[in-house]
């Protein structure tokens, strides 16, 4: 199975301020790191990888210094890592990420793609669904669990509304 996770550089919540003036995130000095639901998103493709030899690629879009989470997912034990990046890349809404991740996944052979549920720095939740409708393919939101056969059958586990 080959899986490809997407995953996003986020400022540290901890560390977050907010420009009184404009309402928006002040940047500047704030260390980053991988968005915490894309985490989650890629401890199940390496379990999977554990269980059944999968092979876990991760992708982000962001500027060069996004490197380091790709890092980071390596370090965690991914097996191949992938920088979308270009100044043109900068600002870009939900739209224009997820085409460009969508993009990208044409052309990267993959069974399965995770994005995790939401980023903290923007709390949108559209990028997943985005690019499933890029690739006209479905998707599932909302996912508790995943459980392979090792064959050709992945069951998903959904959160309803009680958890």
């Amino acid at each position: 199975m080959k899986i490809v996770v997407c995953i996003k550089q986020v400022p540290d919540t901890t560390e977050i301020k907010i420009n009184p003036a404009t309402g928006t995130l002040i940047r500047d000095g704030v260390p980053s790191i991988m968005n915490p639901d894309d985490k989650g998103g890629l401890e199940v493709a390496l379990q999977l990888k554990d269980q059944f030899g999968a092979h876990v690629t991760v992708i982000t879009m962001g500027p060069p210094q996004a490197e380091a989470i790709l890092r980071e997912a390596m370090a965690m034990g991914a097996d191949r890592a992938i920088l979308l990046t270009d100044r043109k890349f900068a600002g870009a809404d939900t739209l224009a990420t997820s085409n460009a991740l969508a993009g990208a996944l044409r052309v990267i052979e993959h069974d399965l793609v995770i994005t995790g549920r939401q980023a903290i720095d923007g709390d949108t939740a559209q990028v997943g669904p985005q690019i499933a409708e890029h690739l006209h393919t479905p998707m599932i939101s909302y996912v508790a669990g995943v459980e392979f056969d090792g064959k050709d059958k992945l069951t998903v586990k959904k959160e309803d509304e009680d958890g």
